[in-house]
């Protein structure tokens, strides 16, 4: 417990609110073998932001490839200016893999018996906040990826020469890189508006029905316990103005709405509705009350990658809301 800033004596709808060291939890010797395994992914996520943000697409050596189909070097060109951002790709992807195991193993030790979720956020510092630095990740991922069209042309180009046997004598090492499975399996990936957030919500769901041992609430209650954490520290300056840097905001913001969405796609009612463990209200006001370019990105995300918002159980006031 060196790491828990405080409890707070008040409960809202009788839920404890915990704060967590965000910014400098330190793995107990009982968290490190876990620590270990989700760091080793993580130290890879900043390398992938920045492959992605830098991320210029081919557009124009398609266009002139498309527009003239009998002139070999352009054909060539484009191949050969396609070729290595699909290599890029695969790169993204295949860490959106290693990404769903980590959470996997996060979800597993924050969430087994006898104690209970909260105890494990309170006890376990260290790993509650890698799992909120792949939420983090996550939608800093997908904010990039829906803001860049070249990925999707790209790799569709790819696709189409290929499917085309147009290639002819160009580069050919790439099939061995990217074959048909793996070029399938990619597709579908970025065929999503938020495809990270979908591997998350994905893995989530998975990880509750394979273990059918465990109550749904401890995953649940995980969950909505973190969502709870980052709206208090948000909501009262007392805490907020403590944090050593103005990005530990957008962090909790982001880190808030990943865990809503994720309960959304695990709880059977969602998060909208009366019943549900997180003060969704309270949630959006938060997000509200910031700069509208730090969150813009945040509240469409809950308005298009949540599942049960536009449900009858979801309370009107809740939905204008998010307007």
């Amino acid at each position: 417990m060196g790491n828990l800033l405080k409890v707070l004596t008040r409960e809202i709808e009788n839920y404890p609110h915990f704060f967590l060291d965000f910014e400098n939890a330190q793995p107990t010797a009982g968290e490190r073998e876990v620590w270990n395994q989700v760091n080793s992914v993580l130290q890879e996520s900043e390398s992938i932001l920045g492959g992605l943000q830098s991320y210029k697409g081919a557009g124009q050596e398609i266009r002139d490839a498309i527009q003239n189909p009998s002139d070999h070097s352009l054909q060539e060109k484009a191949w050969n200016s396609v070729c290595p951002l699909v290599i890029k790709l695969k790169r993204f992807y295949s860490f959106s893999l290693k990404l769903e195991k980590a959470l996997q193993s996060l979800l597993e030790s924050l969430t087994c018996p006898p104690l209970t979720p909260t105890q494990h956020l309170e006890r376990e510092q260290a790993l509650a906040k890698q799992f909120a630095e792949i939420l983090h990740f996550t939608l800093r991922f997908d904010e990039l990826k829906m803001r860049n069209p070249a990925i999707q042309n790209d790799f569709s180009y790819y696709r189409r020469t290929i499917s085309r046997n147009q290639i002819n004598n160009m580069n050919l090492d790439i099939e061995n890189e990217v074959n048909n499975e793996m070029a399938n399996r990619m597709s579908l990936f970025y065929a999503e508006a938020t495809p990270m957030l979908k591997t998350l919500s994905n893995a989530t769901t998975s990880f509750v029905t394979e273990n059918k041992t465990l109550p749904l609430e401890n995953t649940t209650d995980c969950l909505s316990t973190m969502a709870s954490v980052c709206k208090v520290m948000l909501e009262t300056p007392e805490y907020s103005s403590r944090f050593s840097s103005e990005d530990t905001l957008l962090f909790c913001m982001r880190v808030m709405v990943g865990v809503i969405i994720l309960y959304d796609h695990v709880h059977p009612n969602g998060a909208f509705n009366k019943s549900s463990k997180i003060d969704m209200k309270g949630c959006i006001k938060v997000l509200k009350d910031q700069p509208a370019d730090n969150v813009e990105g945040l509240l469409n995300a809950l308005k298009f990658t949540t599942k049960h918002l536009n449900d009858e159980t979801t309370p009107k006031n809740i939905r204008t809301m998010l307007q």
